[in-house]
């Protein structure tokens, strides 16, 4: 074998010797480099401290009571002011639907304007009555109806269709016309329960779905006569005294005026962390001041 043809593999081995180190060295200098462990791969993140709107969050509903609707509407109002990523639903519909909603866990908190029966007690054990306001019941005629005032037989008396003429009562010789809310609203429980005792309400007397569908009809039916909560008085209707004492929230607080319940929030057991606070804020000083505006604060 000639020379020339002994030196060719030498020469083209080294050549794949060299291109094989040249390939190795590039890529090692092509890997990215690692970050220093201590040096942050991207900016810190700036976490603002606890308070009030970052505490709390989420949608809590409540619903019954047409009562004490307004009154936990203008309470959610003032507590989502602090706790601006919680959102409370406030839907009326009469305390039977307040008891109902919270027994069944349709909603957190159920409201109700009067105490639970002792059938709901029965069938809901697990019911919690939170009672977060006093509520007066007064007795409000049509503005032109003019008399000194009624006992509260006599106010028993004209529901029950036993009195049906203003004239038996010291008034105008006119018909009574009267108005009353349906079967299942908290006040017309409360009602029958501190007014009418054993008696019932006459089958004869417009029926009304809410307070303020009664104080309309009072308000523009000549001779007519309904209750109504302290939080729905207005301009528009007439009270009377009842037993010679003004329906006033000053006579209620002092036990004075003889017409007055418990404003309730029912929860199913212990109520849910976010139903907890709206609670808490219900009965601290700033809640009772918003219950103080038309109703009667328990604290």
């Amino acid at each position: 074998m000639s020379t020339r043809r002994r030196t060719l593999p030498l020469v083209l081995a080294g050549l794949v010797t060299l291109t094989m180190l040249t390939t190795l060295l590039g890529c090692q200098e092509a890997a990215p480099t690692a970050a220093p462990s201590n040096q942050p791969t991207e900016a810190p993140v700036e976490v603002p401290a606890a308070g009030p709107g970052t505490e709390l969050s989420g949608r809590l509903q409540i619903a019954g009571s047409t009562t004490v609707q307004p009154l936990v509407q203008a309470l959610a109002e003032a507590f989502v002011e602090s706790y601006p990523d919680v959102a409370i639903d406030v839907q009326s519909g009469g305390s039977s639907l307040g008891v109902k909603s919270a027994a069944e866990g349709t909603t957190p908190i159920g409201m109700a304007s009067r105490v639970l029966k002792d059938s709901e007690r029965d069938e809901y054990p697990d019911l919690i009555e939170h009672t977060i306001a006093r509520d007066g019941i007064a007795i409000a005629v049509h503005t032109d109806v003019a008399f000194e005032g009624l006992s509260l037989d006599e106010v028993r008396q004209i529901f029950a269709g036993e009195i049906v003429n203003w004239s038996e009562v010291g008034g105008p010789d006119e018909r009574i016309v009267v108005v009353s809310r349906e079967e299942g609203s908290g006040t017309r429980g409360a009602f029958e329960e501190m007014v009418m005792g054993d008696s019932l309400i006459a089958d004869t007397v417009l029926l009304q779905q809410s307070n303020g569908m009664v104080r309309t009809t009072v308000a523009t039916t000549p001779n007519a006569v309904g209750y109504l909560s302290f939080g729905y008085l207005d301009d528009s209707v007439k009270t009377v005294a009842v037993d010679g004492v003004e329906p006033t929230v000053a006579n209620a607080q002092s036990d004075a005026y003889p017409v007055v319940r418990p404003l309730n929030l029912l929860t199913l057991g212990e109520p849910t962390e976010l139903a907890a606070a709206f609670l808490e804020f219900i009965f601290s000083e700033a809640g009772q001041a918003v219950v103080a505006h038309d109703y009667i604060p328990v604290k």
